[in-house]
């Protein structure tokens, strides 16, 4: 049991960094049109205008420029804007979620027209500025436009009011990742509900449950007793599917307080506080009247009928166990941050489903599959806790600069290695062979301590990397092929972009990321303008934002897997250089 409990223990370790990624993952930047989706309505004494805004990302107050031409303006209201205090440009204000402005107009001439010029940003990467002319003569009064997802205004070009399409190829690609890599996430909802079956509130209670779905009548046959359990199951899980539901439509709140600072720390403490309750400290479950008044409930069930069953199973999932209270509120707070009811209720399903398989593997070949009760069922729970203390690291991360994210990490896993470490003070030969192994794991766990601690300052003894600057696509092309059998570089870089900067002060800066680009031509354009050559060169390779680094071979061929889209850390960017 116990070589049992160490292969669990592993593989929840092993996948300590996906369950960040689950809340964390690498982001997909979406295209700018579907970031920043906008829309507009014109009357016959004003314009509106909306930008609906992608979670996650805003919109500069200071960049959204609105002018008219033949037509005068009235003033513009600005609804309240979030401050933000920016590394490098200092307190800005920004909007998130939604922006609508209302431009008051008099005095409109034939061919007027309004320019409106936006520009925003998300987590590691910003996108060009945005132009828009629209047309205000009379055919277009109280007209609506709303601008399809794969269209945007072309930019400072010499037509302003043309449209330029974006490639659907990329952007159907990018949809298609997010939802691929969504898939994959919520899938370990499952794993979580079937670990939360091998806890000592649960795994004890099956074969009683599995009694009470049958009923008292005679053992039925292998089909009737599948479809019995898999009832339950159902009903269990449509009451955890309704609550993701739920949690998942009130998203919209729950994000636009994920943004604020005291919140984040609030919800940092209330899962420490979970986590206690993981480690036995305290129990956490539904007040005793509420109880006893479901259990009563489902006592006036009667067991064999499928209704009932099912009715039985629905309650089940409202009487929450001490020892599924607390990742059960880590699970809604993922679903609450999505803010998709597709997987909000998907992700709930698969918990309660994770959860249920082993009452159907029993309730078919009865209780001789289940492995014996004993001490490894409190350290399964233990575990858990582990895994909930995750959730602080992940909210945490974004108050804190980016440099205490790794000491975080590792603290949790030097915590747990150490407790691990513990279960292995027996004198049997393997397994003092895996607490080697376990102390081999603590040990690498504690090097981002030992880095911090010990590592002397590099910002005063490093030097700025040398770019070879170009202004075009052409000039790329003639400096690629007066460097065959050489790889290159390209850095798209502006000043309004902040992961830019980012790149320059923590990445390029870093002596053994200089020593890798020293072996390659490195190249940099400047897109602060947004110039028709920007502009040449970023349809041409299907870039959406900014920053962007492009790698081509020995032959000039794009390494189109290798791309960089978004901010990367220079332990990150070096792994990523060691990969070509």
């Amino acid at each position: 049991m116990l070589l049992r409990l160490f292969l669990l223990v592993m593989t929840l370790v092993m996948s300590f960094s996906t369950h960040a990624n689950l809340f964390n993952s690498k982001p997909k930047f979406l295209a700018g049109s579907d970031a920043f989706r906008f829309s507009h309505q014109i009357s016959t004494d004003s314009v509106q205008l909306e930008w609906q805004i992608a979670d996650g990302y805003y919109l500069y107050k200071k960049q959204l420029i609105i002018n008219g031409e033949k037509v005068a303006l009235g003033e513009i209201n600005y609804p309240e804007s979030e401050q933000y205090n920016d590394e490098f440009f200092g307190q800005v204000d920004i909007f998130h979620h939604q922006l609508t402005v209302n431009v008051p107009i008099s005095q409109r001439e034939q061919g007027a027209k309004l320019s409106v010029e936006y520009q925003g940003c998300t987590k590691g990467f910003c996108y060009p500025p945005e132009s828009i002319i629209l047309a205000l003569d009379e055919q277009a009064v109280s007209s609506t436009q709303s601008f399809a997802k794969t269209s945007t205004i072309a930019k400072n070009s010499d037509n302003p009011t043309a449209y330029a399409e974006e490639p659907p190829k990329a952007e159907q690609t990018i949809l298609a990742d997010n939802l691929a890599q969504n898939r994959f996430s919520i899938f370990w909802f499952f794993v979580l509900g079937l670990g939360l079956a091998f806890t000592p509130c649960v795994l004890p209670m099956l074969p009683l449950l599995s009694a009470i779905v049958i009923g008292r009548q005679q053992r039925p046959n292998g089909w009737v007793a599948f479809s019995l359990s898999l009832t339950y199951v159902q009903g269990m899980a449509l009451t955890y599917t309704l609550l993701g539901l739920a949690v998942a439509a009130i998203g919209l709140p729950f994000q636009v307080a994920l943004q604020s600072p005291p919140v984040l720390i609030t919800l940092s403490i209330l899962f420490v506080i979970l986590a206690c309750s993981m480690f036995g400290l305290f129990s956490l479950e539904l007040p005793h009247s509420w109880q006893q008044k479901l259990n009563q409930l489902s006592q006036q069930q009667q067991g064999g009928s499928y209704p009932s069953v099912f009715v039985m199973g629905m309650i089940a999932g409202l009487v929450a166990s001490p020892c599924t209270s607390a990742p059960l509120s880590g699970a809604l707070l993922y679903v609450a941050q999505s803010g998709d009811l597709l997987t909000g209720g998907l992700a709930l399903y698969l918990l309660a489903l994770g959860m249920g398989i082993p009452l159907v593997l029993i309730t078919l070949f009865g209780n001789k599959i289940l492995p014996k009760s004993g001490d490894w069922l409190l350290k399964v729970k233990t575990i858990f806790g582990f895994v909930m203390l995750a959730l602080p690291v992940f909210l945490l991360s974004r108050v804190l600069p980016t440099e205490f994210e790794p000491l975080m990490w590792s603290a949790l896993a030097i915590a747990f290695f150490i407790w691990l470490n513990e279960q292995f003070n027996v004198q049997k030969w393997w397994k003092k062979a895996l607490r080697l192994v376990v102390l081999a794991a603590l040990v690498i766990s504690a090097k981002p301590w030992v880095d911090f601690l010990w590592q002397q300052p590099t910002h005063t003894q490093t030097t700025q990397l040398h770019f070879t600057r170009i202004s075009s696509l052409s000039e790329l092309q003639q400096q690629i092929n007066a460097h065959q059998g050489k790889k290159v570089m390209l850095d798209l870089y502006a000043d309004w972009c902040v992961a830019c900067k980012e790149f320059e002060k923590y990445t390029f800066t870093d002596a053994n990321v200089q020593q890798k680009l020293n072996q390659m031509l490195v190249l940099q354009i400047d897109m602060t303008k947004n110039s028709p050559a920007n502009d040449e060169l970023m349809k041409h390779f299907n870039i959406l934002g900014l920053p962007t680094i492009l790698f081509f071979d020995e032959q000039g061929n794009e390494l189109t897997q290798s791309r960089v889209t978004g901010f990367m850390s220079a332990t990150d960017f070096l792994h990523w250089l060691n990969q070509l």
